[in-house]
């Protein structure tokens, strides 16, 4: 991870001196952990939110100030707004139709096995992480998805450093308990009704 923080500081810098093929450097890098992080937070509609905070991004990029864990903890910070406002237009809004939300939902033309099965480990993940009470969800999302240290999860959540420690230990631990009751093995979750 050194590596790639040396070369998002480094992305970061140039993309606000205007480079946009430093900006790309720097979602590449960025975006797979924010998008993890915002499975957790709304679910399916993620990539809509991260999109939103992406274009935030862009637009406030010259007026961060900071390295590359600045950089994540920032653009978690935003990403995070960005789903708050998202999860409150919600219970304004209707949701869509069972027939509507199936048509969003028919596979694109590029499917893959592969595709098929990193969803069922990433829904099984989220599945997992939304039993944990919100503040330990977050505090692991940001932990272990994005990456972040303890302060800089800690800026993003609004709480003390020590707090959100606290509430990713509990949630790792609660995760743990969980997985070995269902019995997780090395191949993942057993099938239920299988014998080994």
């Amino acid at each position: 991870m050194r590596s790639s923080e040396g070369e998002l500081g480094a992305a970061v810098a140039r993309a606000q001196q205007g480079d946009e093929a430093a900006f790309a450097v720097a979602y590449r890098i960025v975006q797979p952990g924010l998008l993890g992080y915002l499975r957790g937070l709304v679910g399916a509609e993620a990539e809509d939110v991260a999109s939103d905070a992406w274009l935030e991004i862009a637009r406030d990029l010259g007026r961060f100030r900071g390295d590359a864990a600045g950089f994540r903890g920032w653009t978690a910070t935003i990403a995070r707004h960005r789903a708050l406002d998202h999860l409150r237009r919600q219970k304004v809004r209707p949701r869509a139709s069972e027939v509507e939300q199936d048509l969003l939902d028919l596979p694109a033309a590029h499917s893959t096995d592969g595709q098929v099965l990193e969803s069922l480990g990433t829904q099984y993940a989220l599945e997992l992480l939304s039993t944990l009470p919100r503040d330990q969800a977050e505090a692991v999302l940001l932990r272990v998805v994005v990456g972040l240290d303890g302060p800089a999860a800690a800026r993003v959540l609004g709480k003390r450093p020590g707090a959100v420690r606290t509430a990713a230990h509990r949630g790792l631990k609660r995760l743990a308990r969980r997985l070995g009751a269902e019995g997780v093995t090395d191949d993942g979750p057993r099938a239920l009704g299988g014998s080994e």
